[in-house]
């Protein structure tokens, strides 16, 4: 319980540190918990998450788009990272469903990364593609996806940290009880062949 409350509230600070685009979410048992964010065509976006506390460490994530057809499903994943380009205009939904448990919530992080709206124009497309703030932005995208990548790993082993820990003192505990079983049944088995004895001479 002591390793489990310090890990969520690493987390936490790591949602707070990570920004607007950062998201700790809990979703209960039989329960779906679902994001949308308004998108211009051509338009790329990325979902990055990771399952931190709860049961298997899995969940069921769809994104859905405007036109209510699923761009993807995926079923009882720990983690990932999807990238899509926005085909349409509109809203695109991203649901966590984990409707699979039955009494235990999930709690995951994730974050959205949406790219620059495509120029509409073709002459400002093409300037753009000698414009030096044009590299920036590419290069601050890309640096952006490395602290994110870097801040799920350490999540990520955090958590695993965690599991080993329990994983570790189940084992002691297990290793304690089967000494104790054999010290009770060797003393059983001793009980029982000195009664077997004395029942014998007496006879």
């Amino acid at each position: 319980m002591i390793s489990n409350f310090y890990t969520l509230r690493f987390i936490v600070l790591l949602a707070v540190a990570v920004g607007v685009n950062g998201y700790l979410v809990k979703v209960d048992a039989h329960s779906e918990e679902c994001f949308h964010d308004k998108i211009a065509m051509g338009t790329t976006f990325t979902i990055i998450f990771e399952v931190a506390e709860g049961g298997f460490l899995d969940i069921d994530l769809k994104v859905i788009g405007p036109d209510n057809k699923d761009l993807y499903v995926g079923s009882r994943e720990s983690n990932g990272k999807f990238t899509f380009a926005a085909h349409i205009d509109g809203n695109y939904r991203f649901c966590f469903s984990n409707a699979m448990s039955t009494m235990t919530p999930k709690i995951l992080m994730f974050s959205l990364e949406i790219g620059n709206t495509p120029k509409t124009n073709v002459e400002d497309t093409q300037e753009d593609h000698n414009n030096l703030d044009s590299m920036i932005a590419q290069l601050s995208t890309g640096l952006t996806g490395i602290k994110h990548e870097q801040e799920y790993m350490e999540v990520r082993e955090r958590v695993h940290r965690s599991i080993n820990e329990s994983t570790n003192s189940r084992v002691v505990l297990w290793s304690f009880f089967e000494s104790l079983v054999l010290v009770a049944m060797t003393l059983g088995q001793v009980y029982y062949l000195r009664r077997f004895f004395e029942v014998r001479r007496v006879v």
